[in-house]
């Protein structure tokens, strides 16, 4: 399996536990533990899964004042799938400088289609686009 496999499968996972603590309120340590008690984790970014999820966790409130300033509504009163992916997305926007803005974009797009209620990929898109010009400004002016 390739990298970029492994680094989506970790994303799905990822979107699934952030949800998970954002509605449960269970520990990040339980969280990850049942996961790799639920799952063949041996063809996931591991490494990605954890620093993302405590990533995210220590640094919410930066993660989440990111993509705020675009949301039509309060963060708290988005559906919790499209808050979990936007979380992860917005965090490797941040944190995760190696990997291209467009891949943030793309995987965003892909989990919100996947998980996300009808057409959230599209409000996902529209706001990591804004986070990505934010953020990224000279990647973005370059492409």
């Amino acid at each position: 399996m390739t990298k970029a496999r492994e680094r989506q499968k970790a994303r799905r996972m990822l979107v699934q536990a952030l949800y998970s603590w954002d509605l449960g309120g269970s520990d990040l340590k339980s969280i990850e533990a049942q996961f790799h008690a639920d799952n063949n984790m041996t063809k996931v970014d591991t490494n990605l899964f954890h620093d993302v999820l405590y990533g995210v966790a220590k640094n919410l409130t930066e993660v989440d004042g990111t993509f705020e300033p675009f949301l039509d509504r309060e963060s708290d009163r988005l559906d919790p799938v499209s808050r979990a992916v936007l979380r992860v997305a917005t965090y490797e926007m941040l944190y995760s400088i190696d990997v291209p803005y467009k891949v943030v974009i793309n995987e965003g797009i892909n989990l919100a289609k996947t998980y996300g209620p009808t057409d959230a990929y599209k409000y996902i898109n529209g706001i990591l686009d804004q986070v990505a010009t934010m953020q990224r400004s000279v990647e973005v002016t370059a492409s």
